[in-house]
């Protein structure tokens, strides 16, 4: 068995969510899951067959987004996980809807962060171990952080 680290591509401005999946149906219930949230969002789904073709099925409404999601898909190259590249909106706004997707197993990540996803390869194929999300902390909050915290928050519309 090899271990292996593969930094994603985040689309500029965008976010990227990682999951597992079990169905060739993957893409298209995620596809409706992304349009049913918000008319504004701008997205790609990638997902990678296990077994028959073992093809990265894609969709979406935006082409570089497609294609940004097929690229982290097939450079992850781990049967059943897909990847959702996405813009003009939050994975705080779709993570519901993705995870409520019944062939949905799991969600490895959500972030605009760098992101490298650690895998196991094996003769049979590769999977996702887990994946590093952005840094380290630095540190621990203090006032001055918490009062930018919540500012931020306010920006986005999620605090009063």
């Amino acid at each position: 068995m090899e271990l292996k680290a593969i930094r994603l591509k985040i689309p500029e401005g965008g976010n990227l969510i990682v999951g597992q999946s079990h169905f060739i149906k993957t893409v298209e219930d995620i596809y409706e899951a992304m349009v049913n949230t918000s008319p504004h969002l701008q997205f790609g789904v990638a997902f990678n067959e296990a077994s028959g073709d073992c093809l990265t099925r894609f969709d979406g409404n935006d082409e570089g987004l497609k294609q940004n999601a097929v690229e982290n898909a097939a450079a992850i190259g781990a049967g059943h996980i897909f990847v959702v590249a996405m813009k003009n909106g939050f994975p705080i706004n779709v993570l519901g809807r993705i995870q409520a997707v019944p062939e949905v197993a799991t969600i490895y990540c959500a972030t605009a962060n760098p992101v490298e996803v650690i895998l196991a390869e094996t003769e049979q194929g590769r999977g996702i171990l887990g994946v590093v999300d952005g840094s380290s902390p630095k540190g621990i909050e203090n006032e001055q952080h918490q009062a930018a915290r919540v500012s931020l928050l306010q920006k986005f519309g999620y605090k009063r």
